[in-house]
Order: C-alpha cells, then structure tokens, then sequence
C-alpha cells in the first residue's frame, strides 16, 4: 500500500496516486470517503495487469482526508502508510485513514 502527494502550483489541489500492492482472488476496490461522500461506488481503482490496484485523484489542499478501501463491495482496509488514523464512528474498533493535504 502507498500514497503519493504531489502538491499542484497552478491550483489549491493535490494530486494523490492510492496504489494497493497484488491482491490474489480480488475483483474490485473502490475508495471510500470524506472527498466523495463516503461513496461505496464513485472512486474504483483500477486493476492493473499483475493485480495490484491504483487510482489518481485530485484533492483539495488545506483539508484532512478520511477514507478506506472497500474490497469487493464487503470487506474494508486501512491503508497502512497514512498521515493518521480516527475512529470511523460506526461503534466498532476500526480505523479510517486520514491524509493531511
């Protein structure tokens, strides 16, 4: 798992690459938070030819970013290398992600 920043001049965004490394028997992983309105279905990352996934979004800066990975519409990931963590608030013991842009 990784997350890429690269902060644009032209504009108050950031581009953000979200890659996940081979997933064995995995279909689809969307993306799912804070910038999409926690939309199980609007940010799919794209399976590559050796099943690894990534997506490119822009973001806007100046903001923290919370998300997970939604894996074949039924299970949730944390991505291991954010900025920090919260509580998803959903009454169980899981973690969002947060990037700080």
């Amino acid at each position: 798992m990784s997350i890429k920043k690269q902060y644009l001049k032209s504009r108050p965004e950031c581009k953000v690459t979200f890659k996940l490394g081979k997933l064995n028997n995995v279909e689809s992983v969307n993306i799912v938070g804070s910038f999409n309105n926690w939309s199980p279905t609007e940010t799919s990352m794209e399976k590559l030819k050796n099943g690894s996934f990534s997506q490119t979004c822009y973001l806007e800066t100046g903001v923290d970013v919370q998300f997970r990975y939604l894996i074949d519409n039924k299970t949730w990931m944390t991505e291991e290398e954010a900025d920090d963590f919260v509580e998803t608030g959903m009454g169980d013991d899981q973690l969002n992600a947060v990037i700080k842009l």
